[in-house]
């Protein structure tokens, strides 16, 4: 089952440089299914409560965001786990995108 997040009243703004998502000996890692590049994009989620920092994992090709650009990250995916004593949340997207421009009042 996919936990799809609502993204309907969030503000995504990008707060560190999309990155090689790399396994523990230092090698870029891939998705399981498709063999895609992994790449990671730390944002800043607002909301009507404030803020968040959480940290997506996008397929394929890294995003062409920049640090303080506002995003909308493309099908938003929670995925919760557990691991020992362990537990969170990763999120994963199908991409990042830039936010479109608010429309111009005539």
């Amino acid at each position: 089952m996919r936990l799809l997040v609502d993204t309907s009243q969030v503000r995504f703004t990008v707060s560190k440089p999309p990155e090689e998502k790399k396994d523990l000996d230092g090698k870029q890692r891939s998705d399981r299914r498709t063999g895609e590049l992994l790449f990671t994009v730390q944002l800043v989620a607002f909301d009507s409560t404030g803020g968040e920092v959480i940290t997506v994992t996008v397929a394929g090709s890294s995003p062409k965001v920049t640090v303080g650009q506002d995003v909308f990250p493309v099908e938003l995916e929670a995925i919760p786990w557990v691991q020992e004593k362990r537990s969170g949340t990763a999120y994963r997207a199908k991409d990042v995108r830039p936010a479109q421009p608010a429309a111009k009042v005539a």
